[in-house]
């Protein structure tokens, strides 16, 4: 989708890797004013290098609530009256693991960061975006309809994400602000790797013991996940929807990025739940 947004302004979360990173660069390609999320300078730097467009770091970590603080106020005094066209709520982890095995601040991280910081940042961003007529953008996941074992908290994150935003969606309904979903399936991005190595780490704060009975399971899933990680989805059909819904005057309220997607979240509804789980495993390579 091509355009010309050089008075329009976007953040995006999440913005040093993957999904986050490519819509930074895409849409400063584009002519958007790109303010891009990230932890750490040398990330930012690195983006400003790479971007072909005007793209400006900001410091944010969404669990922080000083530092999106920080961050609004650097955007707000940033703009000089360009609007705000788009907040793209990026930022995410991967836990996973047996639930019996996770560790509870684990599961509390996810939360924090997949949801509570999404809420945050959005908080903190709708005067902005109600003043620029802007747009906000979740970026889910096809684990947000359809939950996988031995990834419930991530599962859960995105379960939540998406009744926030449908209730986000209704709640904005008399403003000028718009709230869209983009659910990618598999796309190859740095967060399959981070949540391979996060597994491996929760693996060892646990007893061999307790990771006995699924260990087998454990095996498969770390299989099926490096397949994964190999990606079925171009980056830029994520960083298309994620534009069409900033740009376009009737944004979608979800974007499935596959057709195969939708027809299966319809399909999978409708089924009885020992189908579902039969269909989920089977897919996982699980017995």
């Amino acid at each position: 989708m091509t355009t010309n947004n050089d008075k329009h302004a976007v953040l995006v979360t999440g913005a040093s890797t993957g999904i986050g990173e490519a819509c930074a660069l895409g849409m400063a390609r584009l002519g958007y004013r790109v303010f891009a999320g990230v932890r750490n300078e040398a990330d930012g730097k690195r983006l400003v290098e790479q971007a072909e467009g005007d793209l400006s770091p900001v410091m944010l970590d969404v669990t922080d609530q000083e530092m999106i603080s920080e961050a609004l106020s650097s955007v707000g005094d940033a703009l000089d009256g360009v609007p705000l066209k788009g907040l793209v709520n990026n930022a995410g982890i991967v836990v996973g693991g047996p639930l019996e095995t996770v560790p509870l601040d684990a599961l509390r991280k996810q939360l924090e960061v997949n949801v509570v910081g999404q809420i945050a940042v959005t908080q903190a961003f709708l005067p902005l975006l109600r003043r620029g007529e802007g747009r906000i953008v979740n970026m889910s996941s096809i684990s947000g309809g359809i939950a996988s074992p031995y990834l419930g908290p991530y599962c859960a994150s995105k379960f939540a994400l998406e009744a926030l935003s449908d209730s986000l969606r209704m709640e904005l309904r008399h403003s000028s602000v718009k709230v869209s979903l983009v659910e990618p399936v598999s796309v190859a991005t740095p967060i399959w790797d981070k949540s391979l190595a996060a597994a491996d780490n929760l693996a060892e704060q646990v007893s061999e013991e307790s990771l006995k009975p699924y260990q087998a399971d454990l095996d498969a899933i770390k299989a099926t996940t490096a397949e994964l990680a190999k990606g079925q989805l171009a980056m830029e059909k994520v960083v298309d929807a994620v534009v069409h819904a900033i740009a376009s005057p009737k944004p979608k309220p979800r974007y499935y990025l596959k057709l195969t997607t939708r027809m299966c979240f319809r399909a999978m509804r409708m089924l009885p739940q020992w189908v579902r789980d039969k269909i989920v495993l089977g897919e996982l390579k699980l017995p």
